[in-house]
């Protein structure tokens, strides 16, 4: 594919946000590596002695390779697979996982359990063995996640030493939804808007779930491990009607820690529906800036 195409490909796809062109990442496949191709391998990652469903995203070449932890929301029907298919194409390794009680994961599902599973998952992509085995570079690992997802990547990061980087998707702050089902009309509009048709692929109890959200501080106050984890290279991305409403409580949270802060709050859903685009050249652009 020419230049002049990949830069036109860039510039019809840039976000209106974004007066800029997108990374080529976005919009052009890698020359194939006959030797090193492009592959994906799919097992079962150990975790607090469950095995959990997991996929590696390897990208073509020799290596090693910087890698990308990936974490879904709840229940994860959204995955945010374009982005790891994107980060791929941009020379990273990507990591997904279903966390323990999820989509066929062995285990109980809860919340401390996809803290662990992250947390785990993150030491196995630092893990020599596992380094040298997949083209691995464990000294420049990084963690993302959407929704819940978010959550458990910031915690990862304050958690496991020598992650590079989080990234966070419209993160959810568990101590600031356990506040907000104190009354029975909060926890009523939780139930139907969440838990009503979440739990379906999780093998857990509803009454469980809202329990440890009722106690999720100080463990899973999304404010507080922000502003811990802000020294270091940090995204907050976040969607004005999903939970934006949060966006400048975390962003006062992260800013002045001496990190490098990338922000954002955008009129879109949830999911980012109609800025997918957008989203991949931010995510790209973050990782490419750690590189």
């Amino acid at each position: 594919m020419s230049r002049l195409l990949l830069a036109a490909l860039a510039l019809v796809a840039a976000s209106p946000l974004e007066a800029r062109p997108v990374p080529v990442a976005v919009a052009a496949d890698p020359a194939p590596d006959a030797r090193y191709p492009a592959r994906m391998v799919a097992f079962q990652l150990p975790s607090e002695g469950a095995k959990i469903n997991a996929v590696l995203y390897l990208a073509s070449g020799k290596g090693p390779h910087p890698a990308l932890l990936l974490l879904h929301g709840l229940p994860g029907n959204e995955q945010n697979l374009d982005l790891a298919q994107a980060a791929r194409r941009a020379g990273w390794h990507v990591l997904t996982l279903h966390y323990r009680g999820s989509w066929g994961s062995e285990g109980t599902y809860s919340f401390a359990h996809c803290a662990q599973d992250a947390a785990n998952a993150a030491r196995f992509l630092q893990d020599p063995a596992h380094a040298a085995l997949y083209g691995i570079d464990p000294k420049r690992v990084v963690v993302a996640g959407h929704s819940l997802g978010g959550m458990m990547a910031a915690r990862t990061m304050a958690d496991v030493p020598g992650l590079k980087g989080a990234f966070l998707i419209d993160p959810a702050d568990f101590a600031a939804i356990g506040r907000s089902i104190a009354t029975p009309q909060g926890l009523a509009a939780f139930k139907a808007g969440e838990l009503d048709g979440d739990m379906p692929p999780l093998n857990a109890r509803e009454e469980d779930l809202l329990d440890e959200l009722r106690h999720a501080e100080p463990f899973f106050d999304l404010h507080a491990v922000v502003g811990r984890i802000a020294d270091r290279p940090l995204g907050l991305i976040y969607a004005q009607r999903g939970l934006g409403s949060d966006y400048a409580d975390k962003l006062a949270a992260a800013k002045g820690r001496g990190g490098r802060l990338t922000a954002a709050n955008w009129p879109t859903d949830h999911s980012f529906s109609d800025h997918r685009i957008a989203l991949t050249a931010k995510l790209l652009d973050w990782l490419a800036a750690l590189r």
